[in-house]
């Protein structure tokens, strides 16, 4: 057995299609000294018992990217590295047996002509004529994408592992590594055993590709990595005679997919309720292995299937696989650098599309790797999102048994996870709940989504155009425009940095200008080299010394994670406080009405301005009130000791009954929002975008000698913007946009929608996107034709660069 290195650049754990993915494209870029550890054989994981599908469209422009990538680097790999990868560029077929998923296919086949991915909406004929095998008695009809394909898993795993050792990186089996070492700060080196044998290789990169173990060893580093292994079901026929090959089909209103395999049927299954796997950890010594038959738990999808594809009725049974596949809380996999170690980086949990999504991850992990920046904006499979109370065991059992069958779910707007709720709780939690609040989960919040009215029941009924609490969002949103809305927004990250150097650190990483007085906000973006957005943020001075950062609940870790990294030889103490406060919102043109009832404080506009901050009594309790809105009117944010929340609410509620004070969700929060063209980070900003094209300048002082991203903001003035962020207010008003549609002008794709929702104020649904606009002037742009593509239909679309709704600003700061 060759003896593993004393030094490496980075060292890769697994050797299943990831892990051989990331060696591969790191070797490429010239990092000989890259070291693969698998604890047997290449692939005895999950990757050898893999389907084996190559869809290239996913939800995002990037992903799209990244799973194109794969299909042409899998395409290229069987010349490069001489094995025969079983590649074929077949085509996939998805059907709709209902009208709601014919929307949804609809909507994808636009979506992928938005992210350039050939697709055609085709008839229940059509894909006959494809797919003669099916019975159409019931399809409604189809999206065919002729470029999506199937392979042999192994064997490209293994192309993989052959062109990064041609490229001087090791690859080494039967070598368990036992420990990832670290100095407290960052990694140092692995403890390996092979054979009977130990040693340690000294290096300050680990990039985990452990699937299914990943979990475990990521622990052992106090690393969150929140993935679970299930039981992935299918079955393989006999031989069936005369059967040609065919494209990939999926029925997801069956909750199957078919695969013509060298004259065999494949059928697999993501069943609604799955079965989680190895909740006592991932046996060692688990190599090429398959779990126990559970034919029960099949049958259902089998006896649909008899009648979908009638050749079941009589093909014999050739195999019958149950194997294990590790899946993630939320469906997307994960990529990057973990936030509590440096130098620990994460490529896994790939949710059963770990082959079609593997290389284009290894890709873009070897070039973030390498540059020291992701190539693109890849928040949506960002190691970062993960919150550390994720890895606890019991959460990810119950969670995962839900997300394996969403995976073929209808995909509404709007739609809520059903397990593993109730983890993070407001302190207002159980006040809202008596209120009539529906919640909604983000990052394991619980969140009032909108309010039940007496009678009503609590529960989405998902759909494509308005949902059952359509009438409620609009009853919040315009008690907000005209008289006064109450929105428990706890779930704020809080973010405090302090010390001797805090604002000279904020300085050299904000836009804007933070070094102001003690008591006022600054609304700004932390930006990253390219002048991308990496944060979202209000910034308020408490001291002389400390400074509050609230930042969206989703991204706090990301935030956080950002700040240390950028830390020098600094006197600054960042802390998460996110559950100390809770934060009441009292928004609307009674605001001011209101809290004068429950205070005896001057809230007045020389007493209190508009970006202001300071301590106010509500009830018998304190407060700090920062006069900001995110929802355009005139309000104030309390921020309450948890221990007093439940008291100011009372307070605050007894005395808004004389002013019509109502209790308001975030479905309202995100409609008013949009309505004043306020972004929302990680659908209209991304670190991709750039601060300037995203119409945040205002909040940029280049006048500052030095922060991250002066240059790139100084250039980009210099050369002029490519495109402009727009808003746009559909004509229709019964249309509705929600994300990820196309924006047509002038009759042709230029973009898409990076957030939609509907304007009751405005009579519409109202939409963001970004319009290239290379050398032309705002004006110009907007004198175009503007459409939106809602399931194939085109929308007229008024375009403003102004807010439309109250574009001076005036209302909030009345």
């Amino acid at each position: 057995m060759k003896t593993p290195p004393s030094k490496a650049r980075a060292v890769i754990v697994g050797g299943g299609v990831s892990g051989c993915s990331v060696a591969y494209h790191l070797a490429k870029l010239g990092w000989s000294d890259v070291v693969l550890l698998e604890r047997r054989k290449l692939t005895c994981g999950t990757t050898w018992h893999a389907a084996g599908l190559i869809g290239q469209l996913r939800p995002s422009h990037n992903l799209t990217r990244l799973a194109k990538y794969s299909s042409e680097l899998y395409a290229s790999l069987e010349t490069e590295a001489g094995l025969a990868t079983g590649m074929k560029q077949n085509g996939s077929i998805s059907v709709a047996l209902t009208e709601h998923r014919w929307e949804e296919l609809r909507r994808q086949a636009t979506l992928a002509r938005i992210f350039d991915v050939e697709a055609e909406v085709i008839t229940p004929n059509d894909v006959s004529k494809l797919y003669p095998q099916l019975n159409i008695d019931d399809v409604i009809g189809g999206v065919f994408l002729p470029k999506d394909g199937q392979c042999d898993p192994a064997n490209i795993a293994l192309a993989l592992a052959k062109g990064a050792r041609q490229r001087g990186a090791t690859v080494l089996e039967h070598t368990q590594v036992t420990k990832v070492l670290d100095d407290g700060r960052r990694v140092t080196g692995v403890r390996w055993e092979a054979g009977g044998e130990a040693g340690l290789i000294e290096t300050d990169v680990v990039v985990n590709c452990g699937g299914m173990w990943g979990r475990d060893l990521a622990a052992r580093s106090g690393v969150t990595l929140p993935l679970h292994a299930c039981e992935h079901f299918y079955l393989l026929t006999e031989p069936v005679e005369g059967l040609a090959a065919l494209p990939v089909l999926r029925v997801p209103d069956e909750c199957a997919y078919y695969k013509e395999d060298a004259g065999k049927m494949l059928l697999g299954a993501f069943e609604p309720r799955a079965k989680p796997w190895g909740m006592d950890g991932i046996p060692h010594d688990f190599e090429f292995d398959s779990l126990p038959e559970d034919f029960e738990h099949f049958e259902p999808i089998l006896e649909q299937a008899m009648n979908r594809v009638p050749l079941f009725q009589d093909a014999g049974i050739h195999t019958f696989f149950n194997g294990p596949e590790s899946f993630t809380p939320d469906d997307r996999y994960y990529l990057g650098e973990a936030p509590e170690l440096r130098g620990y980086w994460i490529a896994a949990g790939y949710n059963s599309i770990g082959i079609s999504s593997s290389g284009g991850a290894g890709m873009a992990l070897a070039s973030w790797l390498d540059s020291g920046e992701p190539p693109f904006d890849l928040w949506d499979v960002d190691i970062r999102r993960a919150q550390p109370f994720q890895r606890n065991r019991r959460y990810l059992r119950e969670r995962v048994s839900e997300s394996l069958g969403l995976l073929y779910a209808d995909h509404y707007p709007y739609r809520q996870p059903e397990t593993a709720r109730g983890i993070r709780r407001s302190p207002l939690h159980e006040h809202m709940k008596a209120q009539g609040a529906v919640f909604g989960e983000l990052s394991g919040w619980e969140r009032p989504n909108w309010f039940a009215n007496n009678g009503q029941e609590r529960e989405y009924r998902y759909d494509w155009s308005g949902q059952n609490w359509f009438d409620n969002n609009r009853s919040e949103h315009m008690a907000v425009r005209e008289g006064v809305g109450l929105f428990d927004m706890s779930s704020f990250g809080k973010i405090r940095v302090e010390g001797r150097d805090a604002c000279a650190f904020l300085q050299r990483l904000c836009g804007n200008d933070v070094d102001v007085e003690v008591g006022q906000l600054v609304y700004t973006q932390m930006l990253n080299e390219r002048g991308g957005i990496e944060s979202d943020l209000t910034v308020t001075r408490l001291s002389e010394t400390a400074f509050l950062l609230v930042v969206p609940a989703a991204t706090v870790v990301r935030d956080i994670a950002w700040l240390k990294r950028h830390l020098k030889d600094e006197f600054v103490v960042v802390t998460d406080t996110t559950v100390q406060e809770a934060v009441l919102c009292v928004m609307g043109p009674k605001a001011r009405d209101l809290m004068r009832l429950v205070s005896p404080d001057d809230f007045s506009n020389n007493a209190h301005p508009f970006g202001w901050a300071r301590e106010i009594e509500v009830g018998m309790g304190l407060a700090r009130a920062h006069r900001v809105s995110y929802v355009g009117e005139l309000g104030w944010e309390l921020y309450v000791s948890a221990d007093q929340a439940a008291h100011v609410f009372e307070a605050v509620m007894d005395a808004g009954a004389e002013v019509g004070l109502k209790l308001c969700g975030l479905h309202a929060l995100d409609s008013c929002r949009i309505e004043k063209a306020f972004r929302h980070f990680g659908h209209d900003i991304t670190d991709e975008d750039h601060v300037l094209e995203a119409g945040l300048g205002f909040a940029v002082k280049t006048s500052k000698e030095d922060f991250i991203g002066r240059e790139a903001v100084l250039r980009r003035k210099e050369s002029g913007l490519e495109r402009r962020l727009v808003q746009f207010r559909l004509t229709e008003p019964d249309a509705m946009v929600f994300h990820n549609e196309a924006l047509l002008r002038d009759g042709k794709i230029v973009s898409h929608v990076t957030s939609g929702n509907y304007g009751h104020a405005l009579g519409g649904a109202v939409a963001m996107g970004y319009v290239p606009s290379k050398g032309e002037k705002a004006a110009e742009m907007l004198e175009s034709r503007f459409e939106i593509d809602i399931g194939g239909r085109r929308v007229p679309a008024e375009a403003s660069m102004k807010p439309l709704y109250d574009p001076s600003h005036a209302r909030m700061r009345a």
